[in-house]
């Protein structure tokens, strides 16, 4: 059973004799409903709905998306103010503020962070994040992330990890923490995605992850990130739908291929491995629930019980509320899950409301003018300046292009490579706005290549767009009316395919970098660090690390010379290929 007195809840006597008293009080479908975090339903605020939900789940936690700061302001005081048991209210905060609210600032991603000289920007982004998500009335951060980049084919992990190795991603999430504590003392923070991706390049949302290193390999990684965290107080982890089979095996011999399960459905991992042996006494939850790393696993009407049973305290998301507590109810029913089990799970989640003092108004319902003072102000987007001018990276230039001279090179083709619209409703990519007036601003004259998703927009669908598409001048006329060009990538994307990765708007488009050797060519990546494997042709290379105004035009102000690239990049930009280093 949890020790509510020891790190990370540390709770004095007053404080457990609040956890025992509303424990005392509890019903089962209470105690069943604060193992639950729930995804806000229907978009909007609707106050009956809110307090029918709170009533009929007893939900120990909430998870939101979409909504404004006014908005998700609301919902989330008004979920504090219906819920009978104070909330744990979540947020995934990566990058900043902008993680919680459309609003908030975006500071840097973590590769960004990782590509620079110090930990002072991944500082910056906790403070932002406790900031701006303290302000609209979070008080549980579901970060930071401690994942480790040691594929350069893994782009969940790409942007999100700090690095390669335990010791840069343990340096940047101790100082993530920091940031977080700063802003705001009373929130919680997690580590994710126990028991670690980035060794392979699978999505958990569509497939089990596998960590596939040895017990060895594992122990000098991710076990030392998580071991340093956790002794310096961590209060949460959350496992990932990720199996670690060596350590598996070590702990249950003899187990079958078939019997392996993610961290999430695994007790060897997380009741033997990360309570007993790494000591960790906080709170454990699931990831997201709907993801294919579990649900395809074990059926549901299993895995939620089993979950709870092998040690996570909170299970990420329902299905169907109803049906999915009444799972964890008959697991109960049957002994699948132990009263024990059950009474140090709600003890626990009790325990963090509590350490997070919660049961105090003022701390659960923030101050309106926080929203107002914090979020998206100018001290915070002077961090994310910061960063930009700190971390962009030039990764190679092996023709020596940089810097640019605007003047005798004003003429500029650029070449716009997004990802795939998903949506009907798609009317354009504002992103290539600011490019486009970013490189304005610099002082180029800039012909855009076509692009096959605009011209749908301007034209409807049509052959003649795709006709366009494979139209190419002369290339004596190409060198004659261009000076320049620059190739801007702008890919991203999760939950679609396990490995994204750069791909032109239709096949033989005229985007391709056939121009490469034509005219002097620099390509620029707005978001994944990995893209040379795509064009390693390209001989002069700059990972931005952001789509957004400021590090848009920090990388075009580094490239015209008119500032230092400080960012440093770590081997696995070049994709274990000796071509794209050329």
């Amino acid at each position: 059973m949890v020790n509510l007195k020891e790190q990370p809840f540390c709770l004095n006597e007053e404080q457990i004799s609040w956890v025992e008293q509303i424990y005392s009080e509890m019903t089962l479908d209470e105690k069943i409903g604060q193992l639950f975090i729930l995804l806000k339903g229907a978009p909007g605020v609707n106050e009956e709905q809110i307090k029918h939900s709170v009533s009929q789940s007893h939900q120990g936690g909430l998870r939101w998306q979409g909504g404004d700061k006014e908005a998700v302001y609301l919902q989330n005081t008004l979920y504090q103010k219906y819920s009978k048991i104070p909330l744990l209210i979540a947020a995934n905060c990566d990058d900043g503020g902008n993680g919680c609210i459309p609003e908030g600032t975006f500071v840097a991603t973590a590769a960004e962070c990782g590509a620079g000289s110090n930990v002072e920007h991944s500082y910056h982004i906790g403070l932002v994040a406790g900031r701006e998500a303290t302000a609209v009335g979070c008080n549980w951060m579901f970060n930071p992330i401690t994942d480790i980049y040691m594929n350069w084919r893994n782009t969940i992990v790409n942007t999100r990890s700090f690095g390669d190795n335990a010791q840069i991603v343990t340096d940047h999430a101790r100082a993530y923490i920091k940031g977080i504590k700063e802003a705001n003392p009373n929130m919680a923070c997690c580590c994710k995605h126990f028991p670690g991706d980035g060794v392979e390049e699978l999505d958990q949302h569509l497939a089990l992850g596998v960590n596939s290193l040895s017990v060895e390999e594992w122990n000098s990684s991710f076990r030392k990130v998580y071991q340093t965290m956790i002794d310096e107080g961590l209060e949460s982890i959350m496992a990932g739908h990720i199996a670690l089979p060596e350590m598996s095996r070590k702990l249950r011999p003899g187990i079958k291929d078939e019997e392996i399960m993610p961290a999430t459905l695994a007790p060897e991992l997380i009741t033997d491995l990360l309570r007993n042996e790494m000591k960790f006494n906080g709170v454990i939850t699931t990831d997201a629930s709907h993801m294919v790393g579990m649900t395809a696993m074990i059926r549901r009407c299993d895995a939620i019980p089993r979950a709870i049973a092998s040690g996570c305290d909170m299970f990420l998301f329902a299905n169907d509320v109803e049906e999915d507590m009444g799972y964890l109810r008959e697991g109960i029913k049957n002994g699948g899950v132990t009263q024990e089990r059950l009474s140090d799970a709600v003890h626990r989640v009790l325990g963090l409301k509590a350490k997070l003092h919660l049961y105090d108004e003022s701390v659960r319902i923030p101050d309106q003018q926080l929203k107002d003072k914090w979020i998206g102000c100018e001290e915070h987007h002077a961090f994310t300046k910061l960063a930009a001018d700190e971390c962009i990276t030039l990764v190679k230039d092996t023709k020596q292009l940089i810097p640019v001279d605007v003047h005798s090179k004003k003429r500029a083709y650029l070449v716009y490579v997004q990802s795939t619209p998903t949506s009907k409703g798609y009317k354009g990519d504002p992103v290539k706005e600011t490019v486009i007036k970013e490189l304005e601003r610099a002082g180029f004259d800039v012909d855009v290549c076509p692009n096959y998703h605009d011209l749908e927009v301007e034209n409807g669908v049509s052959p003649m767009n795709f006709v366009k598409m494979l139209g190419h001048e002369s290339r004596q006329s190409f060198i004659d009316n261009h000076d320049i060009v620059f190739l801007v990538i702008n890919v991203k994307g999760y939950a679609l395919e396990n490995n994204v990765r750069l791909r032109w708007s239709c096949n033989h488009s005229c985007e391709l970098p056939w121009y490469n050797l034509e005219v002097p060519t620099i390509g620029i990546s707005l978001n994944y660090t990995n893209h040379l494997i795509d064009v390693p042709q390209i001989h002069t290379f700059v990972n931005a690390y952001g789509s957004n105004q400021e590090n848009i035009r920090a990388a075009i102000e580094k490239i015209c010379g008119k500032s230092k690239f400080c960012g440093t990049a770590n081997d696995k930009v070049f994709c274990d290929r000796w071509d794209t280093r050329l």
